[in-house]
């Protein structure tokens, strides 16, 4: 006879440390990163669109000071205007980001604040941002999906974006 059916305190107790046992399994598991993949190519178009902004003149000083330049080309008429969007408060810290438009294109996201109290932040940070600026940039505007597993600074940076855009009136 089987001595399962004998005893239903014996199915209990059974079932029980099997899904302890289960559930301890899954949360031993290391989540894979994508960061050492994705970031070579990706953190590399972000540093170099500011530092061809930062050769100008309009850039020369200090820019998180103001929250609005605009300056006149002297090659022609075009309009250089860099606009520091609102610091977004998100659970993990604060989130800013300023823009370059340049004839009412945007040019360049420069980010000035994630957050990055701890390794973690730091992380999501690294692989989020050059994700997050390459979407702004590509759609022209603060209409860009989240990156997964860094929804809260995605939230904050679409809404610091979508602020610099509306501050620099286009």
């Amino acid at each position: 006879m089987n001595p399962f059916r004998t005893n239903p305190t014996r199915r209990v107790l059974l079932g029980t440390v099997a899904t302890v046992s289960g559930v301890t399994a899954l949360l031993a598991l290391k989540p894979h990163t994508q960061a050492t993949v994705a970031l070579p190519q990706a953190a590399a178009s972000p540093t170099t669109t500011p530092s061809a902004s930062a050769s100008s003149p309009a850039s020369a000083s200090p820019s998180a000071s103001s929250s609005t330049k605009s300056k006149k080309s002297t090659k022609s008429t075009t309009t250089t205007k860099t606009v520091t969007g609102d610091t977004i408060q998100t659970r993990y810290g604060p989130v800013q980001v300023q823009i370059t438009l340049k004839a009412g294109k945007l040019t360049a996201v420069n980010v000035l604040q994630v957050p990055n109290d701890n390794p973690r932040d730091a992380q999501i940070a690294q692989y989020s941002v050059p994700v997050l600026t390459q979407e702004a940039l590509a759609a022209q505007s603060a209409s860009i999906n989240s990156v997964s597993g860094a929804t809260y600074t995605s939230q904050g940076y679409t809404s610091s974006l979508q602020s610099a855009l509306d501050k620099s009136g286009n």
